[in-house]
Formats: structure tokens, C-alpha cells, sequence
């Protein structure tokens, strides 16, 4: 697996790749991998003949009273297991690569990246929509796949790709989880042994409350009854806990379509977020 770190390595790598007329298949991540970094890393095997992943953490994505700074980093850690899982690239640009002097452009996806995390992380999706347009650019990918743990995420990206015309396919991954039903995610590792036991209530709720709705339940008694079950569970704070539209993502006040249920809640100092899909009856 070869790792480049500046642009023009890099453009001459994919450059390479091309050569063999094979898909490129493009998987970005933060760093900090498991397991379900490894199931995108394996669709886009299955997807692609050459898979690029990216190990970048994006400065623009976190807001100032977050955890930028004791965000995990793992290079050699990450870079072996993906090179285990067959990874032709990795790229591992920093921060001045990535945002030299003078950058000033900022993409902003308005209407889809409002409300739900987007209300509690002013300019979050302002950065992400950022950095992932500028990885299409630098890697030329013909599909990205993206975990469905970051719903909200996954729609801004679909959106961005969309209205700026991006040639490429931006897929999705279902969201991994451990035996227990927590979603996997890099800030699991911030739990306390505690913290973690508890954390267990989120997806317990959030598939009550879809299985309550799914069932023709009350939509309001439904999310009330998630929000009561995590507050009995010992999480600190509840950012929302709301059904939405699974596409534009808009408030369902009735199921008529696929949907998707939503939370994020904090337990001790770290916020965790979960969904799960509602559908209407066949």
C-alpha cells in the first residue's frame, strides 16, 4: 500500500491507477479505524478495482469547545489495517496540504444541514461539505462510500455531490455495531467501563421507539418515550431525538414514507449519535 502525503505524489499515483482502467473506490475517514471503517473499506473492495482510503482530521469540522485536540490518532495503527484489508493508497495529507495559507473557500449545503446536529454544531457541515468536495478534487474517485452512523453527514455529502455536478457515486455502508447494539464509533473509546454500560440504552431506545412507530404508535408519545428512556439511563444531556424524512430529512409528523429516527445525547463528556430506519407498512 503506497502512503502519500502531498498533492502532487498523489495526483501522479491515481494517475497510475487510472492506467490500469479500473474503478477507484474512495473511503475518507478521520482515522482512529475499527471494524466499521473496515466494512466500507470492504464494500469498496467489492465496488472497485483499486481502493483509496484518506486519513485526514479536519480542523474546520470542530467547533471550539470541542475535542479537536485529544481526537485519537493511530497512523501506524490505521495504516496497517488497512493495508491488511487491501488498500492500494492511503493518503494522509496535513493540515497545510489540505488548507494552505490564504485558503478562504467554504461550502455551505443550506436546508439539509440545518436543525439535528447541525443546531448544536454551528458550522460542522460547513466543514465537512469542505473537505470532502476537496478529496473528490484531489482523488477522482468514480464512488465514495460513507457509514450510515453519520446520517445527517451522508445526506450533506449526497447534496453537495449532486448540486456541484461531482462525478461520483457517493454510497453507503449500514451502520456496524458491537454485540451489545452501540453503534461503533472512534469516541467509544472516551467512555468510562460505566459510561459504556449505559450508553447501551441508546440504540435499545431508538428501536423502541422505531418498532412503537413502525407499529402505527403515536410519533410524539413514541420519541417521548426514547428521550424518558435515556434520561432514566443516566445520559447528561439530549440534543434531539427526532423522526425524519430518510431523504430531504424534513419532520415526519406521519409515516408515509421511509424514514429515519435520529438522537444525540451526551453521557458523561461525550456525545454519541445513533439512527435507525422507520418504515411505513407494506
Amino acid at each position: 500500500m503506497q502512503i502519500i502525503r502531498d498533492l502532487d505524489s498523489l495526483r501522479a499515483a491515481i494517475a497510475a491507477l487510472r492506467a490500469d482502467r479500473g474503478k477507484i473506490a474512495f473511503v475518507p475517514t478521520m482515522g482512529a479505524l475499527h471494524a466499521g471503517h473496515m466494512a466500507l473499506i470492504c464494500e469498496a473492495s467489492a465496488r472497485a478495482s483499486h481502493v483509496v482510503a484518506s486519513v485526514f482530521v479536519n480542523p474546520t469540522q470542530f467547533g471550539p469547545n470541542e475535542d479537536f485536540g485529544r481526537y485519537p490518532r493511530k497512523e501506524a495503527e490505521d495504516s496497517a489495517m488497512l493495508e491488511a484489508h487491501g488498500a492500494s493508497l492511503l493518503w494522509l495529507p496535513p493540515v497545510e496540504v489540505m488548507y494552505p495559507e490564504g485558503h478562504a473557500t467554504t461550502i455551505s449545503v443550506s436546508g439539509i444541514s440545518e436543525g439535528l446536529c447541525g443546531a448544536s454544531r454551528p458550522g460542522h457541515f460547513d466543514g465537512v461539505a469542505t473537505v470532502v468536495a476537496k478529496l473528490f478534487n484531489q482523488v477522482g474517485p468514480d464512488v465514495a462510500l460513507f457509514g450510515e452512523k453519520d446520517y445527517q453527514q451522508l445526506a450533506v455529502i449526497r447534496r453537495m455531490a449532486a448540486d456541484l455536478d461531482f462525478a461520483v457515486e457517493v454510497a453507503s455502508v449500514p451502520t456496524q455495531r458491537d454485540a451489545d447494539g452501540l453503534a461503533l464509533s472512534s469516541r467509544n473509546a472516551y467512555l468510562s467501563p460505566e459510561e459504556r454500560i449505559a450508553a447501551r440504552a441508546l440504540p435499545r431506545a431508538l428501536g423502541d421507539a422505531a418498532q412503537a412507530i413502525q407499529a402505527g404508535g403515536d410519533i410524539g408519545a413514541a420519541l417521548q418515550a426514547a428521550q424518558a428512556a435515556l434520561d432514566a439511563a443516566g445520559f447528561a444531556s439530549i440534543d434531539y431525538v427526532e423522526l425524519r424524512d430518510a431523504d430531504t430529512l424534513a419532520p415526519v409528523t406521519s409515516l408515509s414514507r421511509p424514514a429515519r429516527i435520529l438522537a444525540a445525547a451526551r453521557i458523561g463528556t461525550t456525545r454519541l449519535i445513533d439512527n435507525l430506519p422507520v418504515l411505513p407498512a407494506a
